[in-house]
C-alpha cells in the first residue's frame, strides 16, 4: 500500500466522528435556540398581561386629567361671562362675544383665552351654551343646593346685576324633585346650543360618565361653568337676596 492510499484511508477513518461531532453541535445551538425564543414569547406574555392589567389604570388617569382641563377652562369662561355681563349689563351671545374682550381706552381688555374657548371633552371642541332659563341650568341650580347641604350659594355681584337673570332661571324651580330625578338625563337638559344664543354658562356635549365629580355631579354634561352659585351667602329658589 503506497502512502498516499495510507493517509486517504487515515482521513476516511477520522470523517465519521468529526461529521458525528458538527451534528452534536447543530443539535445543541438548535436546542438552545428554541429555548431563547420560548423564554421571550414568555416575557412578551408577562408583558402583555400587565400592559392589560395597567390599561385600565392609564385610561382613567388620562380621563382625568382632560377633565380637570375642561373645568379649568370652563371655570374661565365663567369668570369672563361675570366680566361681560358686570360691564354690559347683558349675557354674551357666543363665544365670540367674549374673545372680543371688554374696552379699554383705545384697545381692548382680553377676558378669555382662545384655548380656553374649546371643550376638550366634546368631539368638536364647542361647548353648550345655557340659556338662563333652560331645565339644564335650572337642575344645577338644584343639584349645588343639595351639594351645598340645602343652601343655593348667592351671586358673586350685587343682586342689580344678576337679580334679572336670577330670576328668570329659577323661579320655576321648586323643592318637588327629588335627588333621584336630578340624576336621571332628559334630552330636554341636554339641550345642543354653541352660537347664537344669549348665555349664562357653559356646558360639555359629552354625555360620559365622569371620573371626578364637580359641585357632586359626576356626569360631563350636567357640569355648567357659571359666575352664578358661588358667593359665600344663599339666595331663596326664587331669586330673591
Amino acid at each position: 500500500m503506497t502512502k498516499m492510499e495510507t493517509d486517504n484511508l487515515a482521513r476516511s477513518e477520522k470523517s465519521p466522528p468529526e461529521n458525528c461531532q458538527k451534528q452534536n453541535t447543530n443539535r445543541v445551538f438548535h436546542s438552545q435556540s428554541g429555548m431563547s425564543l420560548v423564554a421571550i414569547m414568555a416575557f412578551l406574555t408577562l408583558v402583555a398581561v400587565a400592559l392589560l392589567a395597567a390599561a385600565p389604570t392609564i385610561q382613567q388617569s388620562v380621563q382625568r386629567e382632560k377633565e380637570l382641563e375642561s373645568i379649568r377652562r370652563g371655570e374661565e369662561v365663567a369668570e369672563a361671562i361675570r366680566q361681560y355681563v358686570t360691564f354690559y349689563r347683558k349675557l354674551p351671545g357666543s363665544m365670540d362675544d367674549l374673545l372680543e374682550g371688554l374696552p379699554q381706552g383705545t384697545k381692548k381688555r382680553q377676558i378669555l383665552r382662545v384655548s380656553a374657548a374649546i371643550d376638550p371633552l366634546s368631539a368638536d371642541g364647542k361647548w353648550r351654551l345655557i340659556e338662563p332659563t333652560t331645565t339644564a341650568f335650572q337642575n344645577f341650580g338644584r343639584r349645588v343646593q343639595t351639594y351645598n347641604n340645602g343652601l343655593l350659594p348667592s351671586s358673586p355681584e350685587p343682586n342689580a346685576v344678576w337679580g334679572p337673570f336670577l330670576a328668570q332661571g329659577l323661579v320655576n324651580v321648586t323643592n318637588t324633585q327629588s335627588e333621584s330625578d336630578l340624576d336621571d338625563e332628559s334630552e330636554e337638559e341636554i339641550e345642543i346650543k354653541t352660537d347664537k344664543a344669549p348665555f349664562i354658562g357653559v356646558a360639555s356635549q359629552s354625555r360620559s360618565r365622569s371620573v371626578i365629580a364637580y359641585y357632586g355631579v359626576e356626569n360631563h354634561s350636567k357640569w355648567i361653568f357659571t359666575p352664578l352659585f358661588r358667593g359665600s351667602g344663599s339666595i331663596s329658589n326664587q331669586g330673591g337676596g
